[in-house]
């Protein structure tokens, strides 16, 4: 009995669904612990400040800002990983290849900030959360997509996870420039230096990861101190990594299987945990309704979906691009709906785009429940697809 269930939990572990399905419990535990008695214990625990400062060093801070800019600068060092290992041999490695999940991601980034810019622009404390509505969540959408099985065609997964690492190479540039606060121009000459011994190490082809991890935590640093959020270190750091050795896996490929799991069940739990932790208020349902969860609501359902359709079927008619074999239209409409799941990166964009714990608050409960709905309409949408497929 016990064996068995050891080889039903490794399964589970294995599955590719298994990182969305914890991240949902997680969602799940944290909105109930919100909703409790015990939520002013969770947030007392997230205010504590931990680490230690001296005149020289200042390493202390509250334990939501080690998770938010700490962990999830583990998080970004996995997301440039697997930027770096598509663009040298994968499926952004060609300008042919590339093209169709790229432009698709640039509409599906586009149209949705324009309807929250359009929603929002009037209003100053919410105009600046533009960047929420562009982003979609890698492992969510896949996992959702994953519980299709063979009901979708194989390169519908590859085409889905080439356009979310689009939308997330887009995201971090948005982050990098927009979402940054004041600039401090010794910091940043620090950064500098590093990130130029970084890629001095990549030009000599030193293997080993320390040469890449131990300049990486310095710069993770010193970014912290310049103004500009601290997860661009992992991205810096993961494109410095050497993607080729010969005849052996790589150092970016023996490090991107090392954080694969990590990430997936201990860094983006808790970071759910941490994010969602949602005190529910009859006002928040009104605030669907404002232009903040409008823009929200109709930039990730509406925005996601309408941008990448129409991005890809202009590359396409443009003959910029072409869909992959065994994807119709359809599919693309599906791909795009699954886009709309925002959650872990539009959480990340709400939390560095407003200071008020009530926008915050409102910014949440809206990307939780369209992910939600997202998810949903994607899911029944492709299996009723699949379903008229195998009677036509």
């Amino acid at each position: 009995m016990l064996s068995t269930t050891r080889q039903a939990f490794k399964k589970f572990l294995n599955s590719s669904s298994a990182s969305g399905i914890i991240l949902i419990l997680c969602v799940a535990i944290s909105l109930a612990i919100a909703n409790s008695y015990f939520a002013t214990d969770l947030q007392d625990l997230l205010q504590l400040k931990i680490g230690f400062e001296n005149k020289g060093l200042q390493l202390r801070y509250q334990v939501l800002t080690w998770i938010n800019d700490g962990l999830m600068a583990i998080f970004f060092l996995l997301v440039g990983l697997e930027i770096k290992r598509e663009i040298t041999g994968g499926q952004l490695s060609t300008i042919r290849q590339a093209s169709l999940p790229v432009l698709a991601a640039l509409g599906g980034a586009i149209v949705p900030a324009l309807i929250y810019s359009t929603l929002n622009h009037n209003d100053s404390n919410t105009s600046q959360g533009w960047g929420i509505p562009m982003a979609t969540d890698i492992a969510f959408a896949l996992g959702v997509l994953s519980l299709l099985g063979s009901r979708v065609p194989s390169g519908l997964k590859v085409f889905l996870a080439a356009l979310a690492i689009a939308d997330d190479l887009m995201a971090i540039l948005v982050i990098a420039i927009f979402y940054s606060g004041e600039l401090h121009t010794t910091y940043l000459l620090y950064a500098g230096v590093i990130t130029t011994l970084l890629f001095l190490f990549n030009r000599l082809n030193i293997q080993s990861l320390w040469f890449y991890l131990i300049p990486g935590v310095v710069l993770w640093y010193c970014i912290h101190h310049s103004g500009i959020h601290a997860t661009i270190a992992g991205v810096i750091t993961a494109l410095a990594i050497p993607a080729v050795n010969k005849g052996k896996n790589s150092s970016l490929i023996q490090l991107e299987h090392f954080l694969t799991r990590p990430v997936n069940f201990i860094i983006m739990p808790v970071f759910a945990i941490a994010n969602t932790n949602i005190t529910f208020e009859g006002s928040m349902v009104g605030g669907l309704i404002s232009n903040l969860g409008l823009g929200i609501v109709a930039g990730l359902l509406i925005g996601k979906p309408v941008g990448i359709l129409l991005m890809s079927w202009l590359s396409v008619k443009l003959k910029v691009a072409k869909l992959p074999a065994h994807i119709y239209w359809p599919h693309i409409i599906g791909a795009g709906l699954l886009g709309g799941i925002g959650f872990t990166m539009s959480i990340f964009m709400a939390m560095l785009s407003f200071d008020s714990d009530m926008l915050q608050a409102e910014a949440k409960f809206a990307i939780l429940i369209t992910s939600v709905l997202a998810g949903t309409a994607g899911y029944i949408f492709l299996k009723l697809y699949s379903q008229k497929e195998k009677t036509a």
